[in-house]
Order: structure tokens, then C-alpha cells, then sequence
């Protein structure tokens, strides 16, 4: 077996891991309601922002970077493939809810892709992302006061739990990086996200992560 044929094998042996140990963190969980899974991912946004603006050390903003890049490309896809397309199912003008909740997307789409690639020695690194969390703050205040309450309203306690199941599962599988130029609905979301995301997720392996349990490759350092 050769040296690089190794690698490559080893790579995907890593992936394949993390992948399984996620699918295992949204099982224990996957008894909340969508509301709820929706709300623990924008509290975990939320925090690893202010570990970005609070910290004056770079290896930290860094780490911190990622996770955030890594949490807010996942959860908005997620929402764009498993969330809006039951607001328009179950909501009495979800259709137009999701319209405006996919445009929003967009622009933060668009600014974290910038933020994504500056470092923290970078002028524009921290007005970017603060300028990011301000709509994405408008954004997430909206959804957890409009859209997602009428939708739970719509849905049975069962609906609600397998759309939390569903959400939990599509974020294991999508790119984990902001590709703003990429299609916003399915089915084309899911078919350029499945060329996309394994190209994130190797890239992943690279990076600099928080040193907590959860994260997509605890061990790089």
C-alpha cells in the first residue's frame, strides 16, 4: 500500500469517525422539538462569537473562527433543506416566510464567506464578523419569535421531534464551510452540497479547533 494511498485512507477513516460519533450527539438528543434544536444552535453561535470579539489572543480567535464558519455553514443549509420547506408546507404564508429567510441567509452567506478566509491579524477581521452577527442577531430574533413558533404551533409533537431528527442528520452531510454561489433550495442544494462537502470536511482535518469535546476534529491542534 503506498504511502499517499494511506493517507487518503486514513482521511476518510477520520471522517467516517467523526461523522458517526455526530449521528451519535443528535440521537441522544433528538427527542427536542425543532423550535429547540433550531435555539441550541443559535445559543452556540452566539457563544463562540463572544469568545471571537472578547479574546485578544489569535490562536484562540482562530479555533473559535472555525467553529463558528463550521456551526453557521451547517445550521443555515440545514435550515434551507430540512426548516423552510416546512414552512411552506405547514404555515399559512410560509412561502413567503421562507423567501425572506433564504434571502437573509444570503447576505450572511456573503459575509461569512469573507470572514471565513481573513485572519485575526486582518484590520477588517472583527468589523466583518461583527457586522455578520448583527444580521444574523435580526435574523435569529425574527425566526425564534415568528417563524419557528407558528410553524411548532402546525406541527405534532411527533412532526416536530422527526424534523429536529432530520435537521440533526442533513448538518452531518453538508458542507461546512459558506459557499454563498451555491443553489439556496433542494433538490440542487443537496446535489452541489454532496460534491461540496467532502472537500469541507478533509479540510476540516487541517484546522484549528477549540480544545472541547463536540468538535469536528478535537485532536488537531
Amino acid at each position: 500500500m503506498s504511502l499517499r494511498f494511506r493517507q487518503v485512507y486514513n482521511l476518510c477513516a477520520r471522517v467516517s469517525y467523526i461523522q458517526k460519533r455526530q449521528f451519535r450527539h443528535s440521537s441522544i438528543a433528538m427527542a427536542a422539538g425543532i423550535i429547540d434544536t433550531i435555539k441550541h444552535d443559535h445559543r452556540e453561535l452566539e457563544s463562540y462569537y463572544d469568545r471571537i470579539v472578547g479574546s485578544s489572543d489569535a490562536d484562540e480567535q482562530t479555533r473559535y473562527q472555525n467553529q463558528f464558519t463550521w456551526e453557521l455553514a451547517r445550521h443555515s443549509i440545514g435550515e434551507e433543506l430540512v426548516v423552510y420547506p416546512a414552512l411552506e408546507r405547514y404555515v399559512n404564508g410560509g412561502v413567503e416566510l421562507a423567501r425572506k429567510d433564504r434571502e437573509e441567509h444570503q447576505k450572511v452567506k456573503e459575509q461569512l464567506k469573507e470572514f471565513q478566509n481573513m485572519t485575526p491579524s486582518d484590520e477588517r477581521f472583527l468589523p466583518i464578523i461583527k457586522a455578520l452577527m448583527a444580521d444574523l442577531a435580526a435574523h435569529i430574533k425574527e425566526e425564534e419569535s415568528e417563524d419557528l413558533p407558528r410553524l411548532e404551533a402546525e406541527l405534532s409533537r411527533e412532526e416536530s421531534e422527526g424534523y429536529s431528527k432530520s435537521f440533526s442528520r442533513t448538518k452531518m452531510f453538508v458542507p461546512s464551510r459558506s459557499h454563498p454561489s451555491a443553489p439556496d433550495k433542494p433538490p440542487y442544494e443537496t446535489a452541489v452540497g454532496l460534491l461540496t462537502a467532502p472537500i469541507d470536511h478533509l479540510a476540516d482535518l487541517f484546522r484549528k479547533w477549540p480544545d472541547t469535546a463536540g468538535m469536528p476534529n478535537p485532536s488537531t491542534k
